[in-house]
């Protein structure tokens, strides 16, 4: 996935949570926003190596450390599961199909993870 890309997606995605949860610019505000960015590259990036290396099990051990991560800093799973659902809903747009399927079970099954913790 090109760089352009993946700005795009992370940064749409940010977007989308911010107008669905407009409390987080209370709680966060715009370096929250600027973070929320940085972190959906850094999904794509897993999503991306995962996907090089055929192993899902690479995405879900980062959605486990990443939930440890974020829910230290008062962020709940909850919206981490939103935004892989966001992700869900934005990734077909813009990938091929083997592509596609892949990281969507990625997502799919880190959500599965994250609901069961």
């Amino acid at each position: 996935m090109k760089m352009e890309t993946k700005q795009h997606i992370a940064a749409a995605t940010a977007k989308s949570i911010y107008e669905a949860y407009p409390t987080l610019w209370e709680r966060f505000g715009e370096r929250g926003f600027v973070h929320t960015e940085k972190d959906n590259l850094h999904h794509l990036d897993h999503l991306e190596t995962a996907f090089s290396i055929k192993d899902k099990k690479i995405f879900t051990d980062y959605s486990s450390w990443l939930e440890t991560v974020l829910t230290s800093r008062n962020v709940e799973t909850a919206l981490i599961i939103d935004n892989f659902e966001r992700l869900i809903d934005i990734l077909p747009l813009h990938l091929e199909e083997d592509e596609r399927v892949f990281m969507l079970e990625c997502l799919e099954e880190a959500i599965s993870c994250l609901k069961q913790t």
